[in-house]
C-alpha cells in the first residue's frame, strides 16, 4: 500500500547554507521555485538528490535540505545517471549552467536525454561564464564583445531547447527567471513527469551580463517579444493578442489575427511523437520572432531504469542469480608471463 504525501512547506527544503550569489541574480528565483514545487511533491527530503557541475547555479546543492553532491565539470549527469540507475526510488535532480552543461558537459547530456533516465535536469542559461568572470559561454549572442571575445564572438550560439529535442528528450521546456508563476508549473510539470526532463531557465547575470533578456522581462515589451506555448491552443501573442504563429510551409511566420483567423494558426501539441514542430518553435529566436516559452515537448516512453530492471529479470529467470566469484575466477582468463 502506498503511503500518502508528505506534507511539507518549502522552507522545509531550506538548508542551513548562507545563499551566496550576488544580490538580484536569477537563480534566487529558480531556487525558490525548486523548494515550492518540493514542497508540492510531498517527497521525504532524504528520498532527494540534487547532482551540479561547476559554476554558480552548480551551488544549488548547499542550498536545498536534500542529499545532493557537487561534482566535477559537466559530468553532473553522469553522477546523476549512476544514482538514479542504482537507485531508481530516489528523486534526482542535476542544476547545470549554460557553460557547464553545454561545452565540457555537452556529451553527457546529450546522453542522459537520449536514454530516458529518469532526472530533472534545469540549465540555468545567462548566456555568460559569471563564476570565472564574463567569458563568453556556448550561448553567448554572436558579435557580443566579452572577455575573451574583445573583437565579438565569432561563433554562432547554441540553442539548448533544440539540443535536448534533437537527443529526442521525452520533455523539453523553457521558463523565464521573472515570470516565477510560469517557472513553477513548468518545473512541476517536469518533476511530475516520468524519464527526461530538461528545462531551459532564461536567468539574468547582474553583474557580467545584465539585462540579457531585457526584452523578455520588461512589461513594456515582454507581450510582443514572447509567447506562452499551451497544449491544444494556437499560438496567439502580442500586447493586444492580436498576433499569431502559423506555418507557411514548414516555417513559422508571424501574422495579424485582423487577416488571419485563429483557427488558421499553429495550434501546439506537445504530445507530437516527432520532434519537427517542437523543433521549429525552438528555433524561433528575438528579434526576428517572439520567443517561445512553456511545454515543447512531453511524451510517454519507458525509462532507461525501467528497461534495464526488466533485463536484469529476465537475466535471472534464465540463468539464475549467478556468482561473480565464479565468474571472477572462470575459463575466460589467461596468465601473462
Amino acid at each position: 500500500m502506498s503511503l500518502p504525501p508528505v506534507e511539507l512547506k518549502p522552507a522545509d527544503f531550506a538548508s542551513d547554507q548562507e545563499v551566496k550569489w550576488c544580490p538580484g541574480c536569477g537563480d534566487y528565483a529558480v531556487l525558490a521555485q525548486t523548494k515550492r514545487v518540493l514542497a508540492k511533491l510531498g517527497i521525504e527530503r532524504h528520498k532527494v538528490a540534487f547532482i551540479s557541475g561547476i559554476g554558480c547555479s552548480s551551488r544549488f546543492p548547499y542550498y536545498v535540505n536534500t542529499y545532493g553532491m557537487h561534482s566535477i565539470h559537466g559530468r553532473a549527469p553522469t553522477i546523476a545517471s549512476g544514482l538514479k540507475v542504482s537507485r531508481p526510488d530516489l528523486h534526482v535532480w542535476v542544476t547545470t549552467g549554460d557553460g557547464d552543461g553545454l561545452s565540457i558537459g555537452g556529451n553527457h547530456l546529450i546522453h542522459i536525454l537520449r536514454r530516458n533516465i529518469d532526472v530533472k535536469i534545469i540549465l540555468f542559461n545567462n548566456r555568460i561564464y559569471g563564476l570565472t568572470k564574463g567569458q563568453y559561454s556556448p550561448t553567448t549572442e554572436q558579435g557580443k564583445k566579452t572577455k575573451s571575445s574583445p573583437a565579438g564572438v565569432p561563433e554562432m550560439p547554441i540553442r539548448p531547447v533544440t539540443i535536448a529535442l534533437a537527443a529526442e528528450a521525452s520533455f523539453v521546456a523553457r521558463a523565464l527567471d521573472a515570470d516565477v508563476k510560469h517557472l513553477e508549473y513548468v518545473l512541476e510539470r517536469a518533476a511530475r513527469h516520468r524519464g527526461a526532463a530538461f528545462i531551459e531557465v532564461y536567468q539574468n547575470c547582474v553583474i557580467f551580463n545584465d539585462g540579457a533578456y531585457s526584452w523578455a522581462t520588461d512589461k513594456t515589451l515582454r507581450a510582443n517579444n514572447t509567447v506562452y506555448l499551451e497544449h491544444g491552443k494556437p499560438l496567439i501573442f502580442g500586447e493586444n493578442r492580436d498576433r499569431g504563429i502559423r506555418l507557411n510551409n514548414t516555417v513559422p511566420e508571424v501574422v495579424d489575427l485582423k487577416t488571419v483567423r485563429p483557427d488558421d494558426l499553429l495550434h501546439h501539441d506537445e504530445t507530437l511523437p516527432e520532434i519537427t514542430l517542437a523543433m521549429a518553435l525552438g528555433c524561433m529566436t528575438y528579434p526576428r520572432y517572439p520567443e517561445a516559452f512553456g511545454v515543447f515537448r512531453a511524451v510517454e516512453r519507458p525509462t532507461y531504469e525501467q528497461v534495464v530492471a526488466k533485463q536484469i529479470e529476465q537475466a535471472i529467470r534464465t540463468q539464475g542469480e549467478g556468482d561473480l566469484q565464479s565468474l571472477l575466477r572462470g575459463p575466460d582468463t589467461w596468465t601473462v608471463s
